[in-house]
């Protein structure tokens, strides 16, 4: 039986226009960073594998979910349109996710769009040094922890390209949202950040 039962719904964000959306994390991510340990794919013991998994089968789904979702509206009624529609329906399918996979996921960056995501503590060197390279962790109880890369696609570059390419009408509903906005002047396969996804131990119960 999967214990969930310490894990602690917050708030994560959709991708392409930076809305929270909610998250599940562990409250052993506020420790301090140091019981946290780096380890390589290599190094993962039968545990972690399994748990490696769910991970990615939660992070995977996620991800396809959002960008059909913003597929769907960039199509319907345009990337200023988009803005919002990101921001209410990202929540909903995180916290569907969540709940599905017992596990916590979100998202993060080096150039934030929102600041209510910034990395869970033991994530913020990768976030610092933004090699793009996917980075697992072992937690103080049996979490496994990874930081899966996210590289800019085509439907980004509506809301993440170079500022002085926005379409006005997104330009002006991003700086409402967003005032303190850092996610503009990317390009096609850019860095734009990381899905974190945390991968509570299996217990007997």
């Amino acid at each position: 039986m999967r214990n969930i039962g310490f894990l602690v719904v917050g708030v994560a964000v959709f991708w392409g226009c930076g809305a929270q959306e909610p998250s599940v994390e562990p409250a052993a991510s506020a420790r301090s960073e140091t019981e946290w340990s780096l380890v390589a794919e290599t190094d993962l013991n039968a545990t972690e594998v399994d748990q490696l998994e769910r991970a990615t089968a939660a992070q995977k789904e996620l991800a396809s979910t959002l960008m059909g979702e913003l597929k769907k509206e960039l199509q319907a009624g345009g990337p200023a349109t988009a803005v919002t529609v990101c921001r209410d329906l990202a929540p909903m399918v995180a916290v569907d996710i969540s709940e599905k996979h017992g596990l916590g996921i979100g998202r993060t960056s080096h150039k934030l769009r929102n600041s209510s995501n910034v990395a869970p503590t033991w994530a913020e060197q990768t976030v610092i040094e933004a090699t793009g390279e996917k980075t697992y962790f072992r937690g103080p109880a049996g979490e496994l922890g990874v930081m899966h890369p996210i590289k800019v696609a085509p439907p980004c570059l509506a809301c993440h390209g170079p500022a002085d390419s926005l379409d006005a009408t997104v330009a002006a509903a991003l700086a409402v949202s967003y005032p303190d906005d850092q996610a503009v002047g990317f390009a096609e396969g850019d860095l734009r950040g990381w899905f974190w996804v945390v991968v509570p131990p299996e217990v007997e119960g």
